[in-house]
């Protein structure tokens, strides 16, 4: 068998979940918020980009400037050329030296008395400028810009790259740096008809400013927004984290076994998904501390109800004992005979209570025809012969089958309950009559007996566990007063709802009304 090999994909969301399961929310927000902010950083970059696209420009503008001067140069007299280059120097911001072809200097507009062209001494520039040569140098490193060679003046002209070119026929230019950091543009281009060079030098320094107060209105931006981002990354993080911290400490509290002491906030001024979660925990430790008090109430009622029949095959044993009597031990030994059987039958009730609320959750629905499981009950019963000569009757819509999501065996189970506690009240010869009907998306079922009735205060107290009301002359202790408690619990699993209620063509009678959800009547 081949070995198993892990995708690069699965690694990499495996290593997502590794990083945020041991970093907080909090963290994560400002992570993220702050990893945008470094894109904008990258406008840094842009800068470099920006200025090498300026020094292009102004470079060829050298150029074509050399080219004009030196066109201009090679046709005036050369009584008037000296006059020509310091006007020219004058107005173009440069200086200009014009270098035979054997490299001597034949003219310089700086000699001339034009001193246009003067480099800073940065050992004596302020603290704002050292700040600002301080942070080019750092930004040139992190982009990684191209480092102009540093300009040094030379006496001969064959000295520079330029002159050489240009006294070759092709006007050239190059970029140097200053000391301090400026740049600095040289350029050349041969004088027509004669065998000399122009050359033209300029500090660019407003390239350089131009940059800087890019750079510092950048840099006042993502200041800006680096600040109002974090402010905002906390904001969001105290309203997300904040509430999250309080719902888990309430779920930890819960979880510790103290879920009475503890009041999950319910956070009704959120209407987003937080105060939906906040809401549903609130919601479900209530369910939690309802079903604790519910355990607790149905293991007090269990043994109360123990107790009686405990007590009563007690008396019965130790009466067995003393007593001589042959018809006296028959009465006693049928005592004993009822109350195991009595404890048999609460036990078989108490242990199927106990499991219904577990196995409906695992339960699988499926399409239930309603009046047939009615009809098999009936038919099943009418074969075993009816006590008391009771009689049975089904009423309900013919057509199409009346159909519900649930499972069959527990809604059987509810349909025999209620007939079984209508015969139980029904006279000798009465009649239990079933309906069912569709009622919209509902599905009715009403189950009849011409019995005394229930109460109207006693209409909710018969649902409850262990609570029994029997009609007079039944045996005692024939029911365990759990038939009614599981039959509720099993409808309201399959979404429906069941009361009782008095019969309204009579003045006796009890009828119960279970209500389901209809699926299908196709």
């Amino acid at each position: 068998m081949a070995p198993d090999i892990a995708s690069p994909k699965s690694d990499a969301n495996d290593l997502t979940l590794r990083w945020s399961g041991r970093v907080s929310l909090t963290r994560r927000i400002l992570a993220v918020n702050i990893f945008a902010l470094l894109l904008l950083a990258g406008g840094f970059f842009y800068l470099d980009s920006y200025r090498t696209r300026i020094l292009d420009s102004r470079t060829r503008q050298a150029m074509q400037e050399a080219r004009l001067i030196a066109e201009a140069v090679g046709v005036v007299p050369e009584e008037r050329r000296e006059q020509l280059i310091r006007q020219l120097a004058r107005d173009t911001g440069t200086r200009i030296r014009l270098f035979w072809r054997s490299g001597d200097l034949q003219a310089d507009s700086r000699a001339l008395g034009e001193r246009n062209f003067l480099l800073r001494d940065p050992d004596k520039d302020g603290l704002g400028q050292r700040i600002a040569r301080f942070l080019d140098a750092g930004i040139d490193t992190v982009v990684g810009a191209t480092r102009p060679p540093l300009y040094r003046e030379k006496t001969s002209g064959v000295a520079w790259t330029d002159v050489r070119t240009a006294l070759g026929g092709f006007p050239s230019a190059t970029v140097w740096r200053a000391p301090d950091r400026t740049p600095v543009i040289t350029a050349a281009a041969r004088v027509p008809g004669r065998d000399a060079a122009i050359m033209t030098t300029v500090n660019a320094r407003d390239i350089t400013q131009t940059v800087r107060v890019e750079r510092f209105r950048l840099s006042v931006v993502l200041l800006v927004v680096t600040l109002v981002s974090v402010f905002l990354s906390l904001f969001l993080a105290r309203t997300i984290v904040r509430p999250l911290r309080r719902l888990a400490r309430a779920a930890v509290r819960v979880r510790l076994g103290r879920a009475r002491e503890v009041v999950v906030p319910r956070l009704p001024e959120r209407k987003d998904e937080i105060g939906l979660l906040a809401r549903a925990l609130s919601d479900m430790s209530l369910a939690l501390r309802a079903r604790i008090d519910a355990t607790e109430a149905f293991a007090a009622d269990v043994t109360h109800e123990l107790k009686n029949p405990l007590a009563s095959l007690r008396s019965a044993v130790d009466g067995l004992g003393s007593v001589r009597d042959p018809v006296l031990q028959e009465r006693l030994l049928a005592i004993v005979r009822d109350d195991v059987h009595r404890l048999d039958r609460l036990i078989s009730d108490i242990s199927e209570a106990s499991r219904l609320d577990a196995q409906l959750s695992r339960a699988k629905f499926e399409p239930v025809d309603v009046v047939a499981v009615l009809h098999g009950i009936i038919a099943e019963r009418e074969e075993r012969r009816l006590e008391r000569g009771i009689r049975l009757r089904l009423d309900h819509e013919e057509g199409a089958p009346l159909l519900i999501s649930g499972e069959g065996a527990r809604l059987e189970r509810v349909f025999e309950n209620l007939i079984d506690n209508a015969v139980s009240f029904s006279p000798d010869g009465g009649l239990v009559s079933i309906a069912a009907l569709a009622s919209g998306d509902k599905l009715e079922l009403c189950f009849e007996d011409e019995g005394p009735g229930v109460p109207e205060d006693a209409r909710e107290s018969i649902f409850r566990r262990f609570h029994s009301v029997r009609p007079s002359g039944e045996d005692f202790g024939q029911h365990s007063g759990l038939g009614l408690a599981i039959a509720r619990t099993i409808v309201e699993a399959h979404g429906g709802s069941i009361h009782v209620e008095s019969r309204e063509d009579r003045l006796s009678g009890a009828r119960f009304v279970v209500h389901l959800p209809l699926i299908s009547r196709a």
